[in-house]
């Protein structure tokens, strides 16, 4: 095959693969979506929410947290209310939320700093989320949450 029809034949191929392979270019709608499924979710909490939480969870979430997994149906029976309890005790300030969002999939990370007091105990805390989204026809769903947290020296 002379070189020419095969350079030819080899630019056609690359010009249809690549943009096969290139991620999809998230759109300014869908990371103000996902913030704001993430956001709604701590307005949730923070509200004594559970119905309106439990909405934005995804059937198959995962909750990471001290070292420990649960599923959706752990979370929602043992953990959702005592952290509704600890949202609404404990003054959170966040750091911003960045989203980054790779077609029907999305992830966000963030920080925080908790103070108060919760069951008796001071609060001092500093903490770190990742959640991970992806895109249903009811909207951005929470398929995974993975929170950790650490006790901040008195200074």
């Amino acid at each position: 095959m002379p070189f020419m029809k095969l350079f030819g034949l080899m630019l056609v191929a690359a010009l249809v693969v690549v943009p096969l392979t290139r991620p999809a270019q998230a759109s300014a709608e869908d990371s103000a979506a996902v913030v704001a499924t993430v956001e709604a979710f701590h307005a949730a909490l923070k509200a004594g929410d559970a119905k309106a939480a439990t909405a934005l969870l995804a059937p198959d979430v995962v909750v990471l947290e001290g070292g420990h997994l649960e599923t959706r149906e752990e979370y929602l029976a043992h953990h959702l209310a005592a952290d509704i309890a600890f949202t609404q005790a404990v003054d959170t300030q966040r750091g911003p939320l960045d989203a980054q969002v790779d077609g029907a999939v999305a992830w966000t990370y963030t920080t925080s700093t908790s103070t108060g007091t919760f069951k008796s105990r001071d609060i001092r805390s500093a903490g770190a989320e990742s959640m991970v989204l992806s895109r249903t026809p009811d909207g951005w769903r929470i398929r995974s949450i993975h929170w950790s947290s650490h006790t901040l020296k008195q200074k």
